[in-house]
């Protein structure tokens, strides 16, 4: 067994025994390799230990930064492997493939490569720093720009993104990302982690699905709304990744049968607000599936004229919030965007002279002057327990973060009787079947129709790229089908994002809400108490000027907004 590269350093007086010493020292507390803390503490220059290596072994050394490498022969190895074992392909001839290495005693590692690919390895010596950018530039997008949502790469370099990261583990704590590291057994684990984090942020991603499965693993990531799948880590590290987001969000890592919910806070660079991951663990029966879902509070509009409300309905909707008392209801699916449009009106109703408070599950953004609560109903604390509680608080503003059952309806129905502002949600199709869900849970007609002052069903459609879009030849016909008028479609241009840099080749970027706003008025309520159906709620809403969700979308397509797609993919016609 060959001997180890420090060893032959201080046999060969080029370092000290105390120099070694020290160096191990902190690879077993910062992980990493000898000669890379030898180097770091200036023991011995890079140029002078690579050039030891390769006399001691009688391998030839290699320019990394002056050798391109064949994108085919990258992909003979993953990435894990070069990082585990501080290694490159970097040329393939024949049965062998040449690697560079910073140890070339290191047998497992050749071992593991002839494992992998079956060729027969051959050595050239580099450094590890060498080894380590052309890991970055060739693995992970470091030598050239952002990646195409799908195309299986990340955007940035590892040592970008541990120079910006700060992480605040589990709550208040500010930890930086580097002692983190620490805390788990393998760096280059901790590295890929924080460049998933980093990554999603650069590419606008809302959400982090990390899911492992029998043969494989998988990354995607949510981007105005559909998955794209970034990277395939191998399966081996699922459990290390999955026990590093753990840490970072304060999780119990020996707990892997039930599912689990934490949070990370990181700062990015010198953005001044904290960004927020909401960390969710499920056990599936290959390994934990973790999805991370990033809040942004700079994401939130604090100006709701630009929610992509339609002129009428942002009025119907100031008026709304503008009432002493009653209830406001956003309905629609999750990730429709109703949050934003309650903490919207939320941020305006936010003055000095108003008591504002939330009781949410979970709290998803912190915004400075509003009393926010979060539900823990293994303690009591529910909704409908936090708005008793509220009552007696001497609110003038409460927001319910959803109305779930009878008990809770009944409380924030009767608050909104009696002097207090209700903002709240639910989860129906669209604005007339809300009045229906409530009815079916079990509240009286007459409350509906006195307390509720007006419901607002969202959902959020893709914007066309503007630096890429290009008019799409539809049929007339298509357009009409879908609710235009003949004479608007003979000469409507719609609008289709080929794909470019700006929008990663998806050809949309950015999403914009569309509305159905249903202000109560006599008629309506009338209809509420004579028990009316949907469908008639909804003819009398329209009849008064209300718009659908369909026609809605439809003014986004005639104003180049969007494209036809997302109008048939988010919106159905009502009959």
């Amino acid at each position: 067994m060959p001997k180890p590269i420090g060893e032959l350093l201080v046999r060969e007086k080029l370092i000290s025994l105390g120099q070694l010493q020290k160096a191990m020292d902190e690879q077993r507390k910062l992980g990493g390799r000898v000669t890379e803390h030898l180097v770091k503490d200036g023991a011995i220059k890079e140029e002078a230990l690579t050039g030891f290596i390769s006399r001691q072994y009688g391998v030839p050394p290699i320019d990394l930064e002056q050798f391109q490498i064949d994108p085919e022969v990258i992909k003979l190895l993953p990435l894990e492997l070069c990082q585990k074992h501080t290694i490159i392909p970097v040329n393939r001839a024949g049965q062998s493939l040449v690697v560079a290495v910073a140890d070339p005693g290191n047998i497992y590692a050749l071992d593991d490569v002839k494992f992998r690919t079956g060729y027969t390895p051959e050595t050239m010596v580099a450094s590890e720093a060498a080894i380590k950018k052309a890991i970055e530039k060739h693995y992970m997008g470091g030598g050239g720009g952002s990646s195409a949502p799908g195309s299986g790469e990340l955007s940035g370099t590892v040592s970008d993104v541990m120079d910006v990261l700060e992480v605040v583990t589990g709550g208040d704590e500010d930890v930086n990302a580097r002692e983190l590291e620490k805390s788990g057994s393998d760096a280059p684990v901790v590295k890929l982690v924080n460049l998933f984090l980093v990554d999603a942020l650069n590419k606008n991603a809302s959400d982090i699905h990390i899911e492992p499965y029998e043969k494989f693993m998988r990354v995607r990531y949510r981007i105005d709304g559909v998955l794209y799948e970034v990277l395939k880590p191998p399966l081996a590290i699922k459990e290390a990744v999955a026990s590093r987001v753990k840490i970072m969000s304060g999780l119990n890592i020996s707990e892997r049968r039930l599912p689990q919910d934490g949070r990370i806070r990181m700062k990015i660079g010198s953005e001044t607000e904290p960004i927020d991951f909401r960390v969710s663990t499920l056990p599936t029966i290959f390994g934990e599936r973790l999805v991370l879902r990033i809040l942004r509070k700079a994401g939130l509009q604090e100006d709701m004229t630009v929610l992509g409300l339609e002129t009428d309905q942002l009025g119907d909707y100031k008026w709304a919030i503008a009432q002493p008392y009653g209830m406001a209801l956003v309905t629609g699916p999750s990730g429709s965007g109703k949050t934003t449009t309650l903490y919207s009106a939320l941020m305006e109703l936010n003055q000095p002279n108003i008591n504002v408070s939330t009781v949410e599950d979970p709290v998803e953004y912190n915004i400075t002057s509003l009393n926010q609560v979060q539900v823990r109903p293994d303690v009591g604390l529910t909704f409908a327990a936090a708005l008793r509680s509220f009552l007696r608080q001497d609110p003038d503003v409460i927001m319910v973060g959803e109305i779930r059952d009878l008990e809770t309806a009944e409380i924030a129905i009767k608050s909104a009787l009696t002097g207090h502002l209700v903002l709240s949600t639910l989860h129906t199709n669209d604005a007339p079947s809300t009045v229906t869900r409530l009815l079916n849970m079990g509240v009286e007609p007459f409350l509906v129709a006195s307390a509720v002052l007006l419901i607002v069903a969202q959902r959020l459609v893709r914007k066309v790229c503007t630096q890429c879009r290009e008019p799409q030849q539809v049929e007339p016909g298509a357009l009409v089908n879908l609710g235009i008028s003949e004479e608007k479609a003979a000469g409507l241009t719609v609008y289709k994002g080929k794909g470019c840099k700006t929008c990663n080749n998806i050809g949309y970027r950015g999403r914009v809400g569309i509305y159905e706003v249903l202000r109560f008025n006599r008629q309506i309520r009338e209809a509420i108490l004579r028990g009316e159906s949907t469908s008639e709620v909804r003819r009398i809403a329209v009849e008064h000027g209300m718009l659908t969700l369909r026609q809605s979308a439809l003014r986004k397509l005639e104003a180049g907004v969007t494209s036809l797609e997302e109008v048939v993919r988010t919106t159905a016609i009502t009959r």
